[in-house]
């Protein structure tokens, strides 16, 4: 059986770690800008200032 140094597996980890957070960044800015969702954060964004009945005590 072969044995994994320590380094090697530091250097996977990482690697992928990385591309992998890049990757998941690129897909939450595409899903954020993508047109069809225009509408859903506009209403999300403005709901919190709609359901404001008076101050809060």
């Amino acid at each position: 059986m072969m044995e994994i140094s320590h380094d090697l597996l530091v250097y996977v980890a990482k690697t992928h770690g990385l591309f992998y957070l890049v990757g998941f960044s690129i897909l939450t800015l595409i899903y954020c800008y993508w047109p069809s969702n225009k509408k859903r954060f506009d209403k999300a964004a403005k709901s919190v200032l709609n359901d404001e009945d008076g101050p809060c005590l």
